[in-house]
């Protein structure tokens, strides 16, 4: 999951590319709004003279002469925004914009990567992993019930309500999801709709199946230097993303550390009130006995726990062929 040097450079050649085009549009903007208004030009000059002037007089303690550049500049000023204010300009039109105002398009807010960055990450390894491409086959356009009947079919019609639910509810509820049912009966496809939704929105989400999430979780803890970016970037990765999905819980290799992360990864998010998103093939007493009753709290307390009903998708799709 943490980038590789390569996939780093093209970020940060992306936000060299945001600051180019970003001054080439100031230089634009301004030399067309200095034909504009050929006064404005001189009348910068001169503000700009003067706050030098003031910081000249600051150091000498001259508080009249100060007193009285702050009028002048304060006159000036009034100008400047007469003038701008006639040809429907604003005073931020003379200033450098940012594709990100937050980070100003360097990607980091102080030493921390700023919430943009995160999500060209994100986005930079669904489509090297392909994701993107599947998330256009699978998502709620392309739900289709046709699979489902009878009471089948009302039940999963309202997990659909619920997973639609807990989109519109994301950013102002806390919640999380565990789909349970057996092998085909849709949780991944649901999951991925539900993925799709949030990253349309700029929601950052990680997406993991469970032997992905153990074994990238394997790397960082017994890594042979804990110190490097996989360790470093792995917990912030799936600690902080905006929606943690774990797919296909329980088809991993069961062990001691695989369930104390699992806790970890679950305690977390939830202190930190982010959501995550979990399927599994495994009923809850399979959970429980797999995972541990503590785990098993966790799930109870503070997930929405929906049942996929029916037989294997993936086998009606392929009879019917």
């Amino acid at each position: 999951m943490p980038l590789t040097n390569t996939q780093y450079d093209s970020i940060m050649r992306f936000y060299a590319q945001c600051q180019a085009d970003n001054r080439r549009k100031l230089e634009e903007r301004l030399e067309k709004i200095h034909r504009q208004i050929p006064e404005l030009a001189g009348l910068e000059d001169s503000i700009t003279a003067l706050q030098v002037k003031k910081v000249c007089l600051s150091i000498e303690g001259d508080e009249e002469a100060m007193a009285h550049s702050q009028k002048t500049l304060v006159h000036l000023n009034k100008r400047r925004l007469e003038l701008l204010s006639a040809y429907d300009y604003a005073p931020e039109d003379l200033e450098l914009g940012y594709t990100c105002p937050d980070c100003r398009d360097t990607g980091y807010i102080g030493s921390q990567k700023c919430h943009c960055f995160l999500q060209a990450e994100i986005e930079l390894l669904y489509h090297q992993s392909h994701l993107k491409q599947v998330l256009d086959r699978e998502n709620f356009r392309t739900f289709s019930y046709s699979w489902y009947e009878g009471e089948d079919l009302e039940i999963m019609k309202r997990n659909v309500m619920e997973a639609r639910l807990f989109l519109e509810h994301f950013d102002n509820q806390f919640q999380n999801l565990l789909l349970l049912g057996d092998v085909g009966t849709g949780k991944t496809f649901l999951s991925n709709c539900i993925a799709k939704e949030l990253l349309d929105t700029c929601h950052s989400v990680v997406y993991l199946t469970a032997f992905e999430l153990f074994e990238l979780l394997s790397k960082a803890v017994f890594g042979s230097n804990r110190s490097d970016d996989v360790y470093q970037q792995t917990y912030p990765y799936i600690f902080d993303c905006d929606l943690l999905i774990i797919d296909d819980l329980g088809t991993e290799l069961p062990n001691s550390f695989t369930v104390s992360q699992l806790f970890l990864c679950i305690n977390e998010r939830i202190l930190r009130k982010k959501s995550t998103l979990i399927s599994s093939n495994l009923d809850m007493e399979s959970l429980r006995n797999t995972y541990s009753e503590r785990t098993l709290s966790r799930i109870i307390s503070y997930y929405t726990i929906r049942q996929l009903p029916g037989k294997d998708i993936r086998l009606k799709k392929k009879l019917s062929q």
